[in-house]
């Protein structure tokens, strides 16, 4: 089986811009540079005759390189507990229409739709039960202003994420221009 998503890759100088803030919660596992993307969508476990049939399929999406910006900090939670911070991009408008032209794509190969709301972020990173909510606050207040000029990406890739002990490897499957 091979366990899929589909993103993009901000350039190396926004990797670097956002790994400054990435340090002050003890637990925390933050991302690497290899780990930071923007997912467009996540897939899943398919299997081998399915993820050709997604590339296949993803190479006739088009659509226009997307100029975006980091725009502040967030969280996500699961059952009230923070598990992952994330930056926030804006505008929203470009990858959310990306969004939904792959999801539609997958969707005709017979993929259930995206069941959650898109919401454009960049993981910095995971944290554990034991992470201490003080320091999550703390990190969250320092760097609600973290924001950077506009860049643009001008790739959409197909990833193929391998859980390990020390966290998901991903590695590139497929890689097509936009615009």
């Amino acid at each position: 089986m091979h366990r899929l998503f589909v993103a993009l890759r901000p350039p190396r100088a926004i990797r670097l811009h956002v790994a400054d803030a990435m340090h002050g919660i003890g637990d925390a596992r933050w991302q690497d540079d290899d780990q930071l993307h923007l997912t467009i969508r996540y897939i899943g476990e398919v299997d081998r005759r399915m993820a050709e049939d997604i590339a296949v399929e993803l190479g006739h999406v088009h659509g226009h390189a997307i100029t975006t910006a980091v725009a502040g900090v967030g969280a996500f939670d699961r059952r009230g507990r923070i598990d992952a911070l994330w930056a926030g991009l804006t505008p929203h408008e470009a990858l959310a229409a990306l969004h939904r032209k792959v999801d539609h794509a997958l969707v005709r190969l017979g993929l259930p739709p995206e069941g959650r709301a898109y919401l454009p972020h960049i993981t910095l990173a995971r944290l554990p039960r034991s992470a201490d909510p003080v320091e999550v606050e703390r990190w969250r207040a320092e760097q609600a202003g973290l924001a950077s000029a506009p860049f643009t990406m001008e790739h959409l890739i197909l990833f193929e994420s391998t859980l390990g002990n020390a966290g998901a490897r991903y590695d590139t499957i497929a890689r097509w221009p936009l615009g």
